[in-house]
């Protein structure tokens, strides 16, 4: 059974502009020092709720966790669920409008938010998933400005920095994926996917969830006015299956892969 903190109160005040929902897995310093910055750079006069779902951690999380009030809503997985599972029932109390995932090992600075917000607007009704760029925390090199697939149709990240021109003059960038660590959407659509897939174990379950935002007709895309860090991969056991993710992947989007794969096996051929 899910226990949730707290139980009540939340159910009976108005229903929040934004749903922040983080999956944890021990790295308590880090989620600290993430959700302290959420707080500190979520835009003023913003209504928000914080649901935290822990997911197995052993290392004082939990404890933590019994101390936090509102705007925090806990949810208490019985064990390891993966990725995938603990999202999806954080997901499944959000009351808000927009629905942001945020990973723990974020580092998040002031602005983050608001371009991704205006990037959704700015498609309107045909809107998606937003993303942003990313850096790797430790190095400060890109990491992410959003998933393309390669020659052999696989998703991998695009490492290319938009330029400062491109920042400003063409700051929604169209693409095919965007990483979940930090993805932005309306709760109605992620109810209307039906959330995440989880036979993905931590793995794929974004891109799989981008591929079908795309085939309802939504654009999914990069606010590349939107930078943060992001201590990659700080979760214990986070590529352990990788290949079986993939393969996944592949055998339920494999005409859409091929489709996706052909720009980078067009650069391959030329190149060789």
């Amino acid at each position: 059974m899910l226990a949730r903190l707290p139980p009540l109160a939340a159910s009976f005040s108005p229903a929040p502009q934004l749903s922040v929902v983080t999956a944890l897995f021990n790295c308590l310093p880090l989620t600290q020092a993430m959700t302290a910055a959420l707080q500190a750079t979520l835009p003023a006069g913003l209504t928000h709720e914080i649901i935290l779902v822990d997911d197995g951690s052993t290392d004082g999380t939990r404890e933590w966790l019994a101390t936090l009030g509102a705007p925090f809503r806990v949810v208490l997985n019985p064990k390891n669920m993966g990725y995938g599972a603990a999202n999806n029932h954080g997901a499944a109390l959000a009351r808000g409008e927009y629905l942001a995932l945020l990973n723990n090992d974020l580092v998040l600075g002031p602005g983050w938010l608001e371009p991704m917000l205006a990037a959704h607007r700015s498609l309107g009704s045909r809107a998606g998933i937003i993303g942003n760029v990313q850096t790797d925390a430790r190095s400060g090199v890109t990491d992410h400005a959003g998933i393309v697939f390669n020659h052999q149709g696989k998703p991998e990240h695009d490492r290319a920095r938009p330029a400062a021109a491109a920042r400003w003059f063409r700051p929604v960038r169209p693409m095919p994926a965007v990483t979940g660590a930090c993805m932005l959407l309306t709760t109605a659509l992620w109810r209307e996917l039906g959330a995440f897939d989880e036979a993905y174990i931590n793995g794929c379950e974004d891109v799989d969830l981008c591929l079908r935002a795309a085939a309802a007709g939504r654009i999914n895309a990069v606010a590349r006015r939107s930078v943060i860090g992001h201590h990659i991969s700080s979760s214990p056991g986070r590529k352990r299956r990788d290949e079986a993710n993939t393969q996944r992947l592949a055998e339920r989007w494999r005409a859409n892969l091929d489709r996706l794969g052909v720009p980078a096996w067009c650069r391959a051929y030329q190149s060789s």
